[in-house]
């Protein structure tokens, strides 16, 4: 009994664990309230934050500011390279701003406020891709489909996707005792 439960506890230990590297976050812009400004330097800049940081699917950027005395733009590659604000993807304004990171790639943000964006007031975020489901374990091949011996795959990922798949199973089969 007492091998069932700690079998039990490593297994809702790995499942929180998984939970914990999959849940989206809200990251604040600059790591601080008032980060959303002219930079005093280009060591300050919020490009140098973007980029000690990591995004994923799913997590939102935040900007605090005061609203009416500048905004968020949403823009294209070529619109931030050229700090143009004429026609941006999105435009927020509400000194609150919250942006959903939808999909992998490149953001591009910049200052609605004239000036500020050729100042520096800018950020690129790169969002990173998910990590797909762990593929389906495929069976062995047949004998007739090679010649030599059979090798047991030793590799750490299938060591890692055997440990899950084991991990999941012992959680469901004992799922019930938590009820």
């Amino acid at each position: 009994m007492a091998g069932s439960s700690r079998a039990l506890s490593a297994s809702l230990f790995f499942f929180f664990l998984l939970l914990g590297f999959s849940a989206a976050k809200e990251l604040l812009v600059g790591g601080n309230i008032d980060a959303w400004k002219i930079p005093s330097s280009e060591v300050n800049s919020l490009n140098q934050w973007a980029e000690k940081s990591r995004f994923r699917v799913g997590d939102y950027l935040v900007w605090k500011y005061e609203s009416g005395k500048d905004s968020v733009l949403e823009v294209t590659r070529e619109e931030y390279a050229n700090c143009s604000s004429s026609n941006p993807i999105k435009e927020y304004s509400d000194g609150n701003t919250k942006v959903k990171l939808d999909r992998p790639g490149p953001f591009y943000f910049i200052s609605g406020q004239k000036g500020h964006c050729e100042k520096g007031q800018k950020l690129i975020v790169v969002v990173i891709t998910p990590r797909t489901t762990i593929p389906p374990i495929s069976p062995a091949p047949s004998p007739a489909e090679f010649e030599g011996p059979a090798v047991a795959p030793t590799s750490s990922a299938t060591t890692l996707q055997v440990g899950l798949v084991t991990a999941l199973g012992v959680l469901a089969m004992y799922g019930g005792f938590l009820m």
